[in-house]
């Protein structure tokens, strides 16, 4: 999807791209697909619509194995959209999601494990060391991308670039059964899609009640409001990394306050 957007914008000179509404409608498809074929193919003998909770220890959530696809689609979905509104400064979202894609290998590492996942009171998924590997590969691909996308950028991550990498943290976190967990491992991305949901909510909302539509922030995403406030890109960019690691670290406490 991201590619087709880039490819409309760049060879087209389609200024507009994809029509969001066709965007979504697309990765949504994709999700439903995803969780369609984990529900009738499952990779493990763990049962597919359940899920853990952070910080819980015999507790999950389980789904009705009907609604499961439509939650992958959520997840999937919501995820891929996360990272591409993080995608507007140089070097935030590959650092971003570098920092999601190296604590997503840890968890990996722990659940694929018979004894660190006994130690540590979570369950264990045969073969979610795999997925280790993939995270690993993840986060130096964000790096060295990285190189080239710091302030001031010589090349750009695009939605082909945005979308595939949010795309890959929601699908992995849907393979370790860790949903949830991706909230606080990606907070910076809740932040920031949150941040466009609340300004376009409240915009129409004080539109349609005054007659004329009111902001919450400066600008949205959330970056862009704090460069609004006077803040220099790079510093944006390095705070936002700054709370991707305490996101991460919180994260990684829940395998202990269990």
């Amino acid at each position: 999807m991201g590619f087709i957007d880039d490819y409309l914008k760049v060879v087209q000179r389609e200024s507009r791209g994809l029509v969001a509404r066709n965007k979504l409608i697309g990765q949504f498809i994709l999700g439903l697909a995803l969780g369609f074929v984990l529900w009738r193919y499952p990779l493990s003998d763990y049962p597919v619509n359940h899920t853990m909770l952070p910080f819980f220890k015999d507790f999950y959530v389980v789904f009705w194995p009907a609604l499961y696809p439509l939650f992958v689609a959520l997840v999937v979905t919501g995820s891929s959209n996360g990272v591409n509104l993080a995608d507007g400064l140089d070097g935030l979202a590959a650092g971003l999601s570098g920092i999601a894609a190296l604590t997503f290998g840890l968890f990996a590492y722990v659940i694929g494990r018979v004894d660190t996942s006994a130690y540590l009171g979570t369950f264990y998924l045969p073969g979610a060391g795999e997925l280790g590997v993939f995270c690993a590969g993840i986060t130096g691909a964000a790096i060295g991308f990285l190189w080239f996308n710091a302030p001031p950028a010589d090349v750009f991550m695009g939605d082909t670039g945005a979308l595939a990498l949010g795309g890959a943290l929601g699908v992995t976190a849907v393979l370790l059964k860790s949903e949830f967990l991706l909230l606080l491992i990606g907070g910076v991305f809740v932040a920031e899609a949150v941040s466009v949901l609340l300004q376009t909510s409240w915009f129409k909302f004080t539109r349609w009640r005054t007659g004329a539509g009111r902001r919450l922030f400066r600008m949205a995403p959330l970056h862009h409001h704090f460069e609004k406030l006077g803040w220099p890109e790079t510093r944006v960019v390095v705070r936002f990394y700054i709370l991707a690691i305490l996101c991460s670290l919180v994260s990684l406490a829940t395998l202990k306050i269990r």
